[in-house]
């Protein structure tokens, strides 16, 4: 299907692991926060416009602009290791980061009709207060329907810092000054970022809303 050149803006882009197997003849925008990071995706992706900004603002801001919106807001707060750490004394307890439902409403009322996007997170510890769809080890919210598709989960706790370059075909040697774990865990799996823009765009799935 030729899909013709799409407006998408990629929001908390990290190092870019969910947008690697887009291709470059769409027109992307990326948010990221850390400077660094944002260099980083700037490298694996010079095509791409890179901000350096806060995406919880930017979406606010600009989410009319798009075609396609993709958004990774902040997990930490949602995760049910987050949970354990905090009943087992080694975190501290700390108020879900609501950011999240924030860009959820705000997309689900007011993006135009046109527009397609998604919403990628943690599976919570708590019940979901907005229905998503489950898919592996996330929870998407999106306006069209995530066919299931069959990607091994990846645990950054049981892999070597090599593996993971081996798994995800990001290579963080050359960089300093990074967590580099923490990048790794972070990122979507390229294969399942792919298969999300493919029910977006290619294989035409129901729209939910």
């Amino acid at each position: 299907m030729e899909l013709g050149k799409i407006k998408i803006l990629n929001l908390y882009c990290g190092i870019g692991g969910n947008r690697k197997l887009w291709g470059d003849e769409h027109e992307v925008t990326a948010v990221e926060l850390d400077e660094k990071i944002a260099s980083i995706y700037q490298e694996f992706f010079p095509n791409d416009t890179v901000i350096v900004a806060d995406a919880h603002q930017y979406l606010l801001d600009h989410y009319k602009e798009f075609n396609f919106i993709w958004s990774s807001p902040p997990c930490p707060t949602h995760s049910q290791q987050r949970l354990c750490g905090v009943n087992s004394g080694q975190n501290k307890a700390e108020y879900p980061n609501m950011m999240l439902y924030q860009e959820i409403i705000l997309l689900q009322y007011m993006a135009d009709k046109k527009q397609k996007w998604v919403i990628e997170n943690v599976i919570p510890y708590y019940d979901l207060l907005i229905d998503g769809q489950k898919r592996g080890r996330h929870i998407f919210w999106a306006n069209f329907y995530i066919q299931p598709k069959d990607i091994p989960p990846g645990e950054i706790k049981n892999g070597t810092l090599q593996i993971w370059k081996e798994k995800t075909g990001i290579d963080l040697s050359k960089y300093d000054g990074i967590d580099k774990r923490k990048i790794y865990r972070n990122c979507v799996d390229s294969k399942l970022g792919k298969h999300i823009f493919d029910c977006a765009f290619v294989n035409k799935q129901e729209r939910l809303f």
